[in-house]
C-alpha cells in the first residue's frame, strides 16, 4: 500500500500544489505525514550518524545539540544590546532539551555560562537515554577561569551534580583569559587525570592562544577548539592550521542564528537541492568535517536541522558557500574576539593582556 507521502509525490510539484491548497483536509493529513516522515528520518539520521575519531581515540559525533539561549539568556550575552528580558524565553530548557533527546540528539554541549546545566540535567534524567550513549561537553567561564584551580575544581563538581552525571566526555575552556587560560588548561588536565573528565580541549582560541598553550609545556594537546564556523565566518588559515596540528573544529554558529537564510547564493542551492537554508549551512559543516552543533527551542527546527545526511554538496556548490566570507566579516571577529577574552572578568571593557595581531582568517 502506498503510502500519503509516497502517493502526493506521485504527481508533478505543481500539480501536488494545487492539490494541497484545493483541500484542507488532505493538506493538513499530508503535513501531519510529512512531519511524522521527517521525524522518522531525523531520528535515524542521528541515531547512525557519522563520527570524528579524536586523537586519544574518543569518537565524536559530528552532529550535536547547542544549548546556548534554551530556557535562558546570559545578561552578558555577545549578542545582547540590553540586559535580557526573561519573559522573552519560550520555553525551559528541561523542555526543549527533552524535546532534543526524543528527536534523536546525543551530543549535548553546554556551559558553565548558559546558566541552564540543571535544566539539562532534569531532562536528561528523565529521558530514559543511558549514559553511555551520551557524549557531553562543557566549558569552563572565564570569571572561574580568573579565580584560579579550586574555582574550577568547584565548578567541575557543580556542572557534574547539575548535569546528574559523574564524569564529562570534554571540558573545555570557554575563552583564552589573558594571564589565566594556560594555568586553567593545566588544571583539567589534573582533572582529566583524576577521570572525572574523558578529554579536553579549547574554545574561541586564535592559533596564537594555542601555540602559546602548546609552549608551556602542557602534556595533553587540546582534543577540539570549539568556534564559530559558517559560510559567512570560514576562517581558512585558522581552520587549517588547527586541522594540521590534529584538532578537531566544533562548529558554533553554524546556521548564523538564521541571519543569512535568505542570503542569495544560499537560497539558490537549497532551492535546487530541495532543502531548507539551514540543511545546506549543517550538511556544508558536516562535508568539511566539522562538528555540527546547531541549536533551536522548536522541534520541528530540530529535526530539520538533523537531516542533513540524505544528500551531498556539489564541489561547485561547496566552493560557492566557501566565497561568502567577507573581510568586513573577519574585522567583525576580530574586534569581538578582543572584546570577549576578558568578558566578565576584572578586566572586563579592557584590552589588558589582550592579543592585537592575531590569525584572523
Amino acid at each position: 500500500m502506498i503510502s500519503l507521502t509516497g502517493f502526493v509525490h506521485s504527481f508533478p510539484k505543481s500539480q501536488r500544489q494545487r492539490i494541497l491548497r484545493s483541500n484542507s483536509l488532505f493538506s493538513s493529513l499530508w503535513r501531519m505525514s510529512s512531519t511524522t516522515s521527517d521525524e522518522a528520518a531525523a531520528t535515524e539520521a542521528l541515531k547512525s550518524c557519522p563520527t570524528i575519531r579524536l586523537r586519544n581515540g574518543m569518537e565524536h559525533p559530528a552532529i550535536g545539540f547547542g544549548t546556548y539561549k534554551v530556557g535562558f539568556i546570559p545578561a552578558s550575552a555577545s549578542s545582547a544590546a540590553s540586559p535580557p528580558d526573561p519573559t522573552a524565553v519560550e520555553r525551559t530548557a528541561e523542555e526543549c532539551v527533552s524535546d532534543a533527546l526524543k528527536v534523536g540528539y546525543r551530543f549535548l554541549e553546554c556551559a558553565e555560562f548558559y546558566g541552564n546545566e540543571a535544566e539539562v540535567g532534569k531532562a536528561i534524567a528523565t529521558s530514559g537515554v543511558e549514559r553511555s550513549d551520551l557524549f557531553l561537553c562543557s566549558k569552563v567561564w572565564t570569571t572561574t577561569i580568573e579565580k584560579g584551580r579550586e574555582a574550577i575544581s568547584k565548578q567541575l563538581e557543580k556542572t557534574l551534580a547539575d548535569l546528574q552525571t559523574d564524569y564529562l566526555d570534554l571540558y573545555l575552556i570557554h575563552w583564552p583569559v589573558p594571564g589565566h587560560h594556560v594555568q586553567a588548561y593545566k588544571t583539567l588536565e589534573i582533572m582529566l587525570e583524576e577521570g572525572k573528565i574523558r578529554g579536553i580541549g579549547v574554545s574561541n582560541y586564535a592559533l596564537e592562544d594555542y601555540l602559546e598553550l602548546k609552549e608551556a609545556g602542557i602534556k595533553h594537546l587540546p582534543l577540539v577548539n570549539q568556534i564559530e564556523i559558517n559560510p559567512f565566518l570560514y576562517r581558512k588559515s585558522t581552520i587549517s592550521a588547527f586541522q594540521q596540528e590534529g584538532v578537531v573544529l566544533q562548529s558554533y554558529r553554524s546556521l548564523r542564528d538564521g541571519k543569512a537564510f535568505d542570503d542569495g547564493v544560499l537560497k539558490e542551492i537549497a532551492n535546487a537541492r530541495q532543502k531548507s537554508p539551514a540543511q545546506v549551512l549543517g550538511r556544508w559543516c558536516v562535508q568539511h568535517g566539522f562538528v555540527y552543533v546547531p541549536k533551536s527551542v522548536k522541534k520541528s527546527r530540530m529535526i530539520e536541522n538533523a537531516n542533513v545526511f540524505d544528500f551531498e554538496l556539489s564541489v561547485e556548490e561547496m566552493t560557492r558557500l566557501d566565497a561568502l566570507t567577507t573581510q568586513n566579516a573577519i574585522e567583525t571577529f576580530k574586534g569581538l574576539y578582543q572584546k570577549c577574552v576578558n568578558r566578565d572578568t576584572s578586566k572586563d571593557g579592557t584590552l589588558e593582556g589582550v592579543k592585537m595581531n592575531i590569525t584572523a582568517d
